[in-house]
């Protein structure tokens, strides 16, 4: 998937965001598998889950850090509808972006994002840059604004 890591290196460039893209080797599909590859602490990792609106059919974007977990009622609320989970295909023909390698930034479409607040506890975080090994470090708050990212508490307990 080339072209989905040359669009989160264009869409970081685009907002002024200075990123090397990282091929790890093995997977870093799921947080605890990117910690371990980048080094760091689970918490640093930005997931980026897609779910669909129910009544809509719209895809939203959650950023949250590793650990965490969405509060699906939250994350509903502030999408305006009940949400489900977005079907791998679906996401991966809207967004061009394959589950597991889904970025912040870079989607096909304008897509709504909302982050979790938790986020901002980091200087710097990792996120996923379009395929499933591979990543990139950036500043926390330069990333949210380049995804547009609304801040919420969106966790369970949160």
């Amino acid at each position: 998937m080339a072209g989905s890591i040359e669009r989160v290196t264009q869409a970081a460039a685009d907002a002024g965001l200075a990123i090397a893209v990282r091929r790890m080797g093995e997977s870093t599909r799921t947080a605890e598998e990117a910690a371990a590859q980048c080094g760091c602490d689970i918490a640093q990792i930005v997931k980026s889950l897609v779910f669909q609106g129910q009544r809509s059919g719209r895809l939203y974007l959650f950023l949250l850090s590793g650990p965490n977990r969405l509060d699906l009622g939250k994350a509903g609320t502030l999408a305006g509808e009940p949400l489900k989970r977005a079907e791998p295909r679906h996401v991966r023909d809207v967004t061009g972006f394959a589950i597991g390698g889904v970025a912040p930034i870079g989607h096909l479409i304008d897509i709504q994002a909302f982050a979790d607040e938790t986020l901002l506890a980091f200087d710097r975080v990792f996120a996923a840059a379009g395929a499933h090994d591979a990543v990139f470090e950036v500043e926390t708050r330069p990333l949210l604004k380049a995804a547009k990212a609304r801040i919420a508490g969106l966790s369970v307990d949160a």
